[in-house]
């Protein structure tokens, strides 16, 4: 069975972590290494793409090809999408449909670059979005049409520069008149052969979470594309033929696509896979059962805030016995969590391994072997192609087991962040490699995550990881989640839980109680317990701290004014 590990190099002063084996990238374009590639798991007959409420409506890899090229077609030639050779953007917000990968692969045939939205967004944010590509063509879905018109509307753009998807007919209509405007045209997409052109041209514009800040736009190219889906679908397909010789690829479609999960996870890795994903418009958790079971789903990528609901939920029986493969990301899980929702996994026998990743390295950078349980709390092992630094505030390497800034290098990771000088200055250290932002360390062959480097409490010179304490809470059987942030208080930085519970069941005292029973004394939620409807998070699960701290801000504000 072909395995990985992480090795560790000394070279200049300089502690290099990477996997043992590196795995070759071709220097094709996205397309034709999905559609031509002898080394792609579908046929021209697999099924692809499903609506989950109605499998009838599908699209296997010939269709989507003829597909691609129709859309190409009309955006090109109706459009003048790419007509003059410079860049252009094609701004995308949709609900989950099973046309939505063959959206993008035209986008991308015509020459375009797919920018990304998520289907939540008000008509401000999207509007600020297509300012921020910049883009004069908008494609959105019925759930979405009235803020794609008003945000086109507000930013300048014609009605018919909108279009709305018809999933039902396979069509893309005119917003104004209805119209089908794709004909029977197809267009060839241009094929790229250069390691050059392939790095620097650019398929879809993602946004980072802004659980900080505004969102960032990510540019991903070509290569980062296949190189993310060949090192891990390489990797998975290896050691599934070792192990699990009858497996089958099938995933459900249920996390935003405007997430690089969504866009790696929906719209490149099931294609090269050649398998089924089926597609919901909407996560909705008891459909989200229902289409496991059906469909026997044997592989997923999901989030913490989704298992969560699957650990705690007693409606989970037997939807999930054909799952092979189960990785958790977006955020931090904790021991408990992890062994609570693994024991519903094919009754016990599939546990759940954690990834670690960003928009900017075009999703994971670490994975776990096959068949490998590991119960204390990493995020596996570096990926094949992936060069990793641990490093202090000035820069500087940090010894093997302690903790540092985790800055990341390889063939996934994008170049810079979309038409953001000021955010680039600081991107990347002298030897390229991008500085993530997030606090880790490396022991014993793995790695672990402690926290954002922007979120860590600074308690009197200590620093507390809000994941540590949020994955106690929610160990809580009367904690249905939770959320930690630093507010000022005592002349420093405290811990401040938000929760969500039923306050006839557990008191803010108790929960302080239970925290402080399990932690250091720095670690207790001297800020208080707060008691919340939901956590605010983004649509791939991530805890929107800047919210609860606008939150903490007002409260305490009141407070003032009460005294």
């Amino acid at each position: 069975m072909l395995e990985t590990k992480t090795i560790v190099e000394r070279k200049d002063g300089r502690i290099i972590y990477k996997a043992d084996r590196e795995f070759y990238i071709p220097d094709v374009d996205l397309l034709t290494w999905l559609f031509e590639n002898v080394r792609c798991s579908a046929t021209e007959k697999t099924l692809l793409h499903a609506d989950a409420a109605n499998p009838s409506l599908s699209l296997n890899k010939s269709q989507a090809r003829t597909l691609t090229k129709r859309i190409g077609y009309a955006l090109r030639h109706k459009y003048g999408v790419c007509a003059g050779g410079k860049k252009h953007y094609v701004t995308c917000i949709a609900a989950g449909s099973y046309v939505l990968p063959t959206i993008f692969y035209g986008v991308v045939a015509a020459g375009g670059i797919f920018s990304s939205v998520t289907s939540s967004s008000t008509v401000e944010e999207l509007g600020r979005l297509i300012k921020l590509a910049p883009s004069d063509i908008v494609i959105c879905s019925p759930e979405t049409r009235d803020v794609a018109v008003a945000a086109a509307k507000e930013c300048g753009l014609p009605p018919n520069r909108v279009l709305i998807i018809d999933a039902a007919n396979v069509a893309l209509r005119d917003v104004t008149t209805g119209e089908d405007v794709l004909g029977t045209g197809k267009l060839d997409w241009e094929r790229l052969t250069t390691r050059r052109a392939v790095e620097t041209t650019p398929v879809c514009l993602i946004y980072s979470s802004g659980t900080t800040g505004l969102p960032k736009g990510v540019p991903l190219s070509h290569r980062n594309m296949i190189a993310e889906a060949t090192i891990s679908c390489d990797l998975i397909q290896a050691q599934m033929q070792s192990r699990a010789p009858n497996f089958e690829y099938a995933t459900l479609a249920h996390l935003p696509t405007a997430h690089i999960a969504g866009m790696q996870g929906y719209f490149v890795n099931p294609f090269y896979m050649g398998g089924p994903c089926y597609w919901m418009s909407k996560f909705d958790f008891p459909k989200f059962l229902e289409y496991n079971r059906k469909y026997k789903i044997s592989f997923f990528f999901t989030v913490p805030p989704i298992y969560l609901l699957i650990a705690k939920s007693p409606d989970v029986t037997d939807q999930f016995d054909y799952l092979e493969h189960a990785i958790s990301g977006a955020a931090p899980m904790g021991k408990e969590l992890q062994e609570a929702a693994s024991a519903k996994f094919k009754k016990g026998q599939t546990f759940i391994s954690q990834t670690w990743g960003l928009s900017e390295n075009t999703g994971s950078a670490t994975l776990l072997n096959y068949g490998e349980k590991e119960t204390t709390g990493s995020v596996s092992r570096l990926l094949p192609n992936m060069s990793l630094r641990i490093v202090d505030d000035d820069g500087k390497d940090v010894e093997v087991g302690k903790e540092g800034e985790l800055c990341l290098k390889g063939p996934v990771v994008f170049r810079g962040y979309h038409n953001t000088p000021e955010a680039n200055k600081d991107a990347f250290d002298e030897d390229g490699f991008f500085k993530t932002g997030d606090i880790g360390l490396f022991r014993d062959g793995l790695l672990y995550i402690v926290d954002r480097k922007k979120e860590l409490i600074k308690y009197k010179g200590l620093q507390v990881a809000p994941a540590e304490l949020e994955a106690l809470l929610i160990s809580h059987p009367d904690i249905a989640d939770a959320a930690v942030i630093g507010v000022e208080a005592e002349g420093t930085e405290v811990p401040r839980a938000y929760v969500v519970a039923d306050q006839k069941k557990i008191s803010s005292e108790a929960i302080a109680k239970f925290v402080k029973d399990r932690v250091a004394g720095y670690k207790q939620l001297r800020g208080g317990v707060v008691f919340m409807d939901v956590i605010p998070k983004s649509p791939s699960g991530k805890i929107l701290r800047k919210d609860l701290r606008a939150l903490a801000k007002r409260e305490n504000a009141a407070l003032k004014s009460k005294l």
